[in-house]
């Protein structure tokens, strides 16, 4: 399995509690520090997480819900506001937080006699080769092994799925829109002291502070922007410079303290920025690999790519363990039950960039005038919790379910 932000090792605790002895790679050489939050909606979302032993432990650890963020115009009044039930969901949690609990999780299934997994950091696959009884895998750094099946659940740009099923452009489809997101130096002062975005046709430009990380050493908030681009912009990750020159370019005259905020970009040692984008993969297995979580079914913003995430390993892993001998029936019932779910999902984050950037005067004097509206906010609401909850859940897993040894590991990338 390649990934262990979230899919890889919550797939990989379901897999020991099966029996299954996984092995997760990751390309990052140890388990990502920062980030933004992630949030879980819904029964479904919480009841697999409450199966997995975590709901608890991810409520300690919570940000205390989303904020209320103001839309404001270029003196800073307010035009409309964001309630925080829109940003926080049910259950908010910063994505760091979360990956570490699912990482240590996963281990801590050792101590009930279950087989631990296995984490190889700082490598990646480089092919896929298909082999009588598995597949042949070849890393950057590991020697080269066999396994029994692979998974790729390393994101929206993922390394298995180009290897085993094609080209990213074949898969991944911009939707118009490009997100940027970077923490704030001391110097930006009092720049996000109130959770604001300031909108303009084609761009928004956000900050705000999360209060989980208030005690971080000379963290004073975050900034969060959203612009509208018909060119394809450069998004490799370790492009920084360029990053940061787009960026720039995107919100050069924009009004209110946005060139302050711009100004804060080039102190950033660390910026997540890509495209607003959807994954669609006509079958998510070939052969012996099968993709997870945003390499099959990615939406970038507003596609409860999370609670998604957790819910297919669920449901994957519970049918690899139903026909431990054919792995083929295992993936079609796996995407038979979680596709028409994840797409409706991916449906909600179409719009996404849209509703947050939008491309005229007109749109943007509209949204505010929707969330003004009680009736209107009340039924994005709804919109919100009726696709969270379109999924049905078999019975948790046995107390004493049989284990399926495999004797190898699954790798999920």
């Amino acid at each position: 399995m390649s990934g262990a932000s979230v899919a890889g090792p919550a797939l990989a605790y379901w897999l020991c509690r099966h029996g299954y002895r996984p092995t997760v790679v990751e390309v990052a050489p140890a388990l990502r520090d920062g980030g933004f939050a992630v949030d879980f909606r819904g029964a479904a979302h919480l009841t697999v997480l409450e199966r997995m032993g975590i709901l608890d432990e991810i409520r300690r650890h919570s940000t205390g819900g989303g904020s209320a963020m103001s839309f404001i115009d270029e003196r800073g009044h307010q035009l409309a506001a964001l309630p925080p039930e829109f940003t926080g969901g049910d259950l908010e949690i910063l994505r760091s937080d979360l990956s570490r609990i699912l990482y240590h999780h996963s281990l801590a299934v050792a101590a009930d006699g279950h087989p631990a997994p296995e984490y190889l950091f700082d490598d990646t696959l480089t092919s896929l080769t298909p082999a009588p009884d598995g597949v042949h895998a070849t890393f950057a750094r590991t020697p080269s092994r066999t396994f029994d099946l692979v998974i790729g659940a390393d994101g929206l740009h993922s390394t298995v799925r180009r290897l085993a099923f094609g080209p990213e452009q074949d898969f991944v489809s911009r939707l118009g829109y490009y997100v940027a997101a970077w923490d704030l130096p001391e110097s930006a002062g009092d720049l996000a002291a109130q959770p604001v975005g300031y909108s303009e046709p084609g761009r928004i430009a956000t900050v705000g502070r999360t209060p989980r990380r208030s005690t971080d050493p000379g963290y004073t908030g975050e900034a969060f922007c959203v612009f509208a681009s018909d060119e394809e912009l450069p998004h490799g990750r370790r492009d920084l410079p360029a990053h940061k020159e787009a960026i720039a370019r995107a919100y050069e005259g924009a009004g209110w303290r946005t060139p302050e905020l711009i100004d804060t970009l080039w102190a950033a040692d660390e910026l997540y920025f890509d495209s607003i984008s959807r994954v669609d993969v006509p079958c998510w297995s070939t052969g012996r690999i099968a993709l997870l979580g945003d390499a099959a079914y990615g939406a970038t913003l507003g596609g409860m790519g999370t609670g998604s995430a957790i819910i297919g390993a669920y449901i994957l892993a519970a049918e690899l363990a139903a026909s431990p001998d054919d792995h083929s029936a295992a993936f079609t019932r796996y995407e038979r039950r979680l596709r028409p779910y994840v797409t409706q999902c991916q449906e909600g984050g179409r719009g996404t960039g849209a509703f947050l950037a939008p491309t005229t005067q007109e749109a943007i004097d509209a949204r505010n005038a929707a969330l003004n509206d009680p009736t209107a906010r009340a039924a994005m609401l709804q919109q919100g919790h009726d696709l969270s909850t379109a999924i049905t859940l078999d019975d948790p897993l046995p107390a004493q379910r049989p284990l399926h040894l495999t004797g190898t590991a699954i790798d999920l990338a």
